[in-house]
This record gives structure tokens, sequence and C-alpha cells, in this order.
């Protein structure tokens, strides 16, 4: 998701943090989230000057204050033991940097009312309250200086600090699609800029992104209101709207919002926003009115300048506030007391307008439609035994997604599987207000067919469309066995992530029910996955119900199931580590999935499973069906590739001819950044187009760690018999359960106690001048870089290309009489390579990284090398001598019954 080698910081885990930045490491299952331990990216200077990060982590628990009571408890979350009903200790609330950005809070739990199940509820304002969630907002506007206004267009910004993530969602008018996203710093310098993509937003006039890993000295400058946005368009290159980041105490509370736009579109830079929400509990409308360029100064008139602000419908003024307001505070707050029903429905269907107007010598008017919230984000919800009104553990789970409109309908999907009985009742409901006392919002059950109700519901209020914005809401299934209820979840708006999938494909439900055998669990998930058109696999785990914390850290593999070749037989199972998570979310990218497992993906055999420390063989699986032509020859192409080596379409030949950075090779044009696998080689090489220059490398196979080894035909490298992979993954999986084994997040496998390996890194392969070892008892893997020997001779080689340490050469065969080459009247030496060879002598050639090519026989002729691939005639095969020669591949295909033809295949090209 991130690439590390564009900023400077510390990798530790499989993550990536910005200099400064604090975390408590995540060391997978089963160990968890150290809470007593946190770690410090310390910025460090290079040979150079460049600032690098180092990691630097202290173990906090020595730190901890004495507690004042008997009997002191340990909160989740938390290192030092608090006493009951008592605020977290001085270490935990705050300390000295590099701890100032943890803030702790205690649960909830004690704030809701407990008569029924509520253990999944998590509300608004402990979201608020997350230390790691950080709210701001931006009015985008054409000036003022030092720009000069030259637009009518306005935006309105939305952003969430996420750690070093920035996200934020930006809706406009009167502006055509934005190029970039610019940040900058109050001097204009460019700090970063993100290219917009065409369908990267949930609908027209929105645009979402992300900027990964924000330094730190960037996230001061963004809580000191310090950061600047500006959006890039054709006409504006340097920027057509432009506003400052601000914090604001409305931003949480926004349930609906507006964008106000100039009534005369000559009046360029003026714009804004209003941000409103409803009272908790009774109709009152709260409102905030930010605006740019209604005021103009003036001399010698009055500071305070009257603004009218109405509230209308189909042109009819329903509600008017009046107020003075200045250039220094041109913001205004008010609230409009007991709104009607019909004002309620209005508010929810869109059809209020807002209108802001000035008095004075330079009158101005502004003006926008109220719609509900515009967000990036997704609303979706989990729904699980374990979070029922009377917990269950079936193993089924549902899986839901919902979309808000502007126009005030809810268009929803919700998926059902596993459940032990039929589904009698899909509703949307509140909180309940006292035991098994549910309050059902909107009954969707006429709509559920076959595992799935979808539908719009057209009528919700200013109040439903409020509470769902504020993740108040819950989904409900009952079956005939579980009238209240087998599965519940909240409803809960999930942050932008930049998958796309969200927005166009159902998620993956996950289920305990699809395990095998089937798990009675009462937690469940959902999933997102894409492949992209480098196929790097995109994916996004949403789980519930998996418990408190202590048993709480779950792992997420991938695994493909290989097609029974006849009733009965054992199918391979292939696996694929794709993360260890803490929490209830889990995200990530893969960019080496073999051509075995995409394979998988693409039939639909393959399924994404999630494990956790009570079902260590998996607690719910879900099926991945992603169509795709990721593989040619054993080697990941991408789809436009795949395509483009079948034929490409004039138009894509003409532009990648005008890009400047594309490759021409064996005939084809070839985009920037692409890879594929070469015609002269499609198996065991692998090129790459990187701004005009075509770089083919040979695929290094890894060392095998079997004694039988098979080469498949299709395949470059050989591979361990399938019965010796199984007791291999078999091993892997007791060392797992055990907890004996180390996680190496390179190659995303497991490696026993004590194992000793070369490290493979994507995307350079197998690194030959590192060796890794497993410390069982600590999980710990220690890896550390080869020595190598001192050499005595002037001129070392280094003899195959993936070898890491040189050696000295082989001594040079002497070719006697040939001093003077000038006068030596006898037949003349051959030179292949590095060594000298006799004349009429013969020798197979050494090629790396291949080694001796035994099936190629060179010679030497009068100085002239002529080399020669061993073939057999037709009639060969007759010859019980000649049946027997590992070359002659016919031969022995021909004796080999149907299943053993690969081998046969494979045998003559192991060299």
């Amino acid at each position: 998701m991130m690439g590390w080698g564009s900023s400077a910081g510390c990798a530790f885990g499989g993550h990536f943090y910005a200099l400064e930045e604090t975390w408590h490491p995540d060391l997978g299952e089963p160990f968890g989230v150290m809470r007593c331990v946190i770690c410090h990216c310390e910025t460090q200077r290079n040979r150079r000057g460049k600032p690098v990060g180092k990691v630097n982590c202290k173990n906090m628990k020595q730190d901890c204050p004495v507690p004042t009571c008997p009997r002191a408890t340990l909160l989740p979350g938390h290192c030092c033991h608090t006493c009951p009903k008592a605020l977290p200790g001085p270490l935990e609330k705050s300390s000295e940097p590099p701890f100032d950005t943890f803030e702790y809070f205690q649960d909830k739990e004690d704030e809701l009312d407990k008569p029924y199940n509520d253990r999944s509820y998590l509300s608004s304002e402990g979201l608020a309250r997350d230390d790691a969630r950080t709210e701001f907002v931006a009015l985008l506007t054409s000036g003022p200086e030092p720009w000069h206004p030259t637009s009518s267009a306005v935006a309105k910004a939305r952003f969430t600090l996420l750690r070093s993530y920035l996200l934020f969602s930006i809706s406009y008018e009167r502006l055509g699609r934005p190029s970039r996203v610019r940040f900058s710093d109050p001097e204009g310098t460019v700090l970063f800029e993100h290219p917009v993509q065409k369908s990267a937003a949930p609908e027209e006039g929105m645009l979402c992104g992300m900027w990964r890993m924000v330094s730190k000295a960037n996230i001061q400058l963004l809580r000191a209101e310090q950061l600047r946005v500006s959006l890039i368009t054709r006409a504006q290159p340097s920027g057509e709207v432009h506003g400052h980041i601000l914090k604001h105490r409305a931003l949480f509370a926004e349930t609906f919002g507006a964008i106000l736009t100039s009534s005369d579109p000559a009046h360029l830079g003026t714009g804004g926003m209003a941000m409103l929400t409803l009272s908790d509990t009774e109709n009152n409308l709260h409102f905030i009115l930010m605006a740019r360029g209604l005021l103009e100064p003036g001399a010698g008139e009055s500071p305070w300048v009257p603004l009218r602000v109405r509230i209308l419908h189909q042109g009819q003024t329903l509600r008017e506030v009046h107020a003075n307001i200045t250039m220094e505070d041109p913001d205004f707050a008010e609230v409009l007391s007991d709104l009607s029903t019909h004002e309620l429905q209005w508010l929810a269907q869109g059809q209020l307008h807002i209108v802001a107007d000035t008095e004075g010598q330079h009158p101005r008017q502004l003006e926008g439609t109220i719609t509900a919230r515009r967000s990036c984000d997704t609303i979706q919800s989990v729904l699980c035994g374990a979070d029922a009104l009377q917990p269950t553990k079936t193993g089924a789970v549902g899986s839901a997604k919902l979309a808000l409109h502007e126009n005030g309908t809810l268009e929803y999907q919700v998926r059902v599987v596993g459940t032990a009985s039929e589904v009698v009742g899909v509703t949307l409901e509140t909180k309940p207000r006292r035991k098994n006392k549910r309050n059902v919002l909107f009954d969707m059950t006429s709509s559920y067919r076959d595992g799935l109700a979808q539908g719009v519901w057209h009528s919700p209020s200013a109040r439903d469309a409020h509470m769902l914005l504020q993740n108040e809401l819950f989904l409900n299934v009952a079956t005939k066995d579980w009238v209240e209820g087998e599965l519940r979840g909240q409803v809960i708006s999930l942050p932008y992530s930049g998958l796309l999938a969200r927005y166009t494909e159902m998620p993956v439900p996950l289920a305990g029910q699809l395990v095998s055998p089937s798990v009675s669990s009462g937690a469940g998930g959902h999933a997102w996955l894409s492949l992209d058109e480098h196929c790097h696999l995109h994916y996004e785990i949403v789980v519930a119900g998996l418990g408190r914390p202590a048993d709480g850290t779950v792992s997420a593999q991938l695994h493909g199931v290989a097609e029974l070749g006849e009733m009965g037989s054992r199918p391979h199972l292939h696996k694929r580590m794709l993360k260890g998570f803490y929490g209830t979310e889990a995200q990530g990218v893969v960019k080496d999935l073999d051509a075995e497992l995409l394979q998988h993906l693409a039939q639909g055999t393959a399924f994404l499973q999630v494990s956790t420390k009570a079902h260590p063989r998996g607690e719910m699986r879900g099926w991945v069906h992603i169509p795709n032509r990721c593989q040619a020859g054993g080697a990941r192409l991408s789809t436009g590739e795949a395509e483009l080596s079948e034929g490409p379409k004039s138009r894509d030949v003409e532009q990648l001819k005008k890009d400047p950075n594309s490759c021409f090779f064996e005939g084809q044009h070839r985009a920037h950044g692409t890879r594929w696998a070469p015609d002269y080689d499609k198996k065991c090489s692998i090129c790459s187009c990187q701004k005009r220059t075509v770089i083919c490398d040979p695929i290094l196979c890894q060392p095998l760690n079997c004694t039988r080894q098979v080469h498949p035909e299709e395949l470059c490298c050989p591979v361990c018999e399938e019965k010796k992979m199984e007791q291999e993954e078999l091993k892997l999986e007791r060392a797992r359960d055990s907890s004996e084994g180390c996680y190496f997040d390179g190659d995303k496998t497991w490696r026993g106690s004590g194992t000793r390996w070369h490290p493979v890194v994507p995307p350079f392969g197998l690194i030959k001048c590192a060796i890794c070892t497993c410390k069982g008892t600590t999980g710990e893997v220690h890896c550390e870089k080869v020595q190598c020997p001192r050499l005595t001779c002037a001129n070392p080689v280094r003899v195959s290309p993936s070898d890491c340490c040189k050696q000295c050469p082989a001594p040079e065969k002497s070719v006697p009489e040939l001093t003077d080459g000038m006068q030596a009247d006898g037949p003349r030496a051959c030179r292949f390579g590095r060594r000298w060879y006799l004349n009429n002598e013969s020798w197979h050639p050494s090629v790396p990284p291949f080694g001796e090519m035994k099936c190629i026989l060179c010679w030497c002729v009068s100085g002239e090398t002529h080399c020669q691939r061993q073939e057999c005639p037709p009639d060969a095969c007759a010859s019980p001598s000649r049946r027997d020669n590992p070359c002659c591949a016919k031969c022995r295909a021909l004796d080999a019954p149907p299943e053993k033809m690969h081998e046969a295949t494979a045998e003559s090209w192991s060299h």
C-alpha cells in the first residue's frame, strides 16, 4: 500500500512509520500488541547528511505508578494497573515526547444501558476521543492573496488524520474535475501532491484521496492550522481554489451540510459552507456558516455588517435569522428550534436551501442546497451472533453495505450466510430503550430473497439520517429459532482506504459455517478484495464478535484449494499468509502472488480465512472469486500486458508510441513500469520497462527444503513433491499452534524454531547476502549480513550473478607452445568464457545462473568454438541405450504414463 523508498522513516514489523512517530509494536499471534512497550522512530543523519530513521523501543512497565487501592485492575489497551472507577495514571494519560501522541480513555461500557448485550457499541463520542483520529476542514475559494480571484468555484474539504495517514473527501461546485490536490506550507512550498483518478470517488462532484506517511513536522503544521490545500485544474495549473486546513468544533457532530456559491457568478472568490446537525433529543437544527468574500473592506464604513440567513423550500421562506458580522469574525452560528414534521422531511430529502446575504455598499448573496453529509467513507455493518441481544454461536454471519443519497433515500444490501434456521426478519433498528424492547425503524424483510435483502428505503426521516451518520443504528436478523435475533451488527462508517472495490462490489462474507469442518462461532466478518493492473492483491477485512483484546489477536490467511482430480482424493492445500492484525480491521497489499493462487482466484476456488487463538485452524471463511489474466508462462503479468501480447488495439499502440517513457522490445511497445515474460524465454526470465530502458533478469530459484523435487514443465523452478509439501505445511501448522516459530513478513511464511534461511524480500527476490534465524523462544526473526572471507587473489570474480561473495578464479588452463601466437604453426586453441580449450577438445558449457548445460556439447576446431544441443533422431527411441539418455525427453515421454509426462520433461531440463 505504500512505497517505503519515497520517504524517510522506519520499517518495523511490516509497517512503515514516519520520523518521530511513536507506536506500540504488534508482534502478531500469539503475542499481540505490546502495550507496555513503546517504539520511537528517531531521526538520524547518514554520511550524506540525509535524515534516516532508527527504531528505539522502551519498556514502560517499570515506570507504572504503584496503585493506591488493594484491587487494582488492568483495563483493555492499557499497560499499568489502575484502581476501579479511577482515571488512568499520569503515565498512561500523557508523558514527555515521544509519548505525547498517546492518550487513553475509559471504556464507554459504564455509560451504556446494561440490560442487553452492548459489547460492540461504538458511539460517535467515543470515536471522537480516539487519539488516533482527528478531524479537520477547509473552505476552498479562488483567492484571496497571494492568489488573485479568477473563479467563482467553491469546494469543501474534510480531513481525517489517522496516525500518519491524512484521508480527505472533497466536494466542489462550479469547478471542472481537478487533476491534482496540492498541500503546501505557509511559504508556498509544495509538500505533497495527490493525482486525482477518474474512478476514485463514490459520486459526481467529489474526489477522495490519501496522504500516506505524513511526517511529524507536517503533522505539527496541520495541528497548528498552517497547512494550505489547493485544487489544480487544467485551466489553473497553479491552483484554482485554495484554503487553510482548520480544526472546528462542529466537525464531528455534522450530519448535514451545504456548499454556498455566489448568486452572481461575476463575484469571483466568493463562497461558503454550512455545517448542520440535529439535537440529540429535540428537533432543533444547529448550524454554523463559514464564508469568504462575503464582506469587502470599505473606507469609513462601520465594521459591523448586517447578515440575513434564510431557510427556503421551493422559494418559500421557512425560517429567517438576522445578525451582525465583521471582517475579523465572518462566521455565524445559530439554532433553529422546533422543526416541524414537514421541515424534517424536507431536510432529509435535500429539499431545503440556505441563503445568506449582506446589506450595505457591497451587497453579496450566497446560496446552496442542504443535503446529508457527503463523504468518501463506506457505511457498512458486520452482523454476528456475539453481538445479538441474546448472544448466539451458530457460525452464521451477515454482511451489509448501505449508501445514503442526496435525495434522502437509503440504498441497502444485506447478505446472510449460514443461519441455523429460516430467516424471518431483517430490520434496521436503534439501540433498545429497555431490555428486549427493540425499536424498529425500517423492516426490509419483504426484499429478502435467497440470502440477500436489497432495495431502497425511500422515506427515512432527518432523525434517521442523523443517527445513521452518527453510527447509532443497528441491523438485526431474526430466524425461526431466534425470533429476537440470531445476528446483529452496528452500522458504522468505515474510513476511506483507497480500495475502489468498496464502491462497486459487495464484500465477501466470512462465516464459521464456511470453515471446513464448520465452526459454531459467534464471530463474523467480511472483506473486500481486488486485483489492480499490476496483479497486486488489495484487501480490507472487517471482523466483529471476536471478544476482548485478551483473545482478539487474529491472523488472516488466503488459501487456494486445488481442484479435485477424482472423487475421494485429498486436495492439495496451497496457503498464503496475508497479515497478522490486532483489533477489528486489517488491510494491505500482496504484490507477489504466485501463478497457482492467481489461477484459484480466477476460478473461484480460493477462500479468505481468519484464524484466532481459540480457532487456530480457522474461525471464519469466505470464498473469493476474482476473474483475472495475471499469469503467463509462470510469470506474473498485468491484465493490460496479457491483452497486449495477444494483439493490442491500434489506439493503445499509438498512445504508447507517444509516451516518451515507453519501451520498444521484441517488436512491441511496452508502457513504463510494466513487467512481462519475454518471447525468448517465457519461463525463466522476466523483463521490465523503466523509462525507455528494458531490463531483463533471470528468475532466481529459491532453495527447496525437501529431498524429492519435481520440475513441472510450465514452471521455471523445481518444486517439492506434493507429499513432502503437505508434511512441511503440517509441520508449520504445528509450529504455529504451539507458538514455536517465527513469521517472516518478507516472504509471508512461518519458519520453525532454529531454522536458518536466506530471506526473500520483494521485489528483489532471494537475498543471498543475508541469513535469517528464527528464535523460537521469542518468535523473533534475526537477520544478519553474510561475512565474506578475505581473498588473497588480485582479481576476484562472482561465479554466479546470484552469489553474494566473490571467489578467486580457478587457474586458467595453460596452453603449451602458444606463447608466441604469431609464430605458432600448430592448430590454435579456443577461449570460451574464462577458460582455454585445446584443439579438438570438447566440453559442456557453463551458463550462469543455470550451471553446466549437460545436453549441450561444445568443441574446439582450429581456434573456433562450435556448440550444438544433443538431438535425438526419430529412430533413437528404438535403441535401449538412447532411451535412458536424460537429454532425449521425447523417448522418456513416450514410455511414461500420462500422469508422468510432465515429470519426464522436467527431468530433461534438470542440469
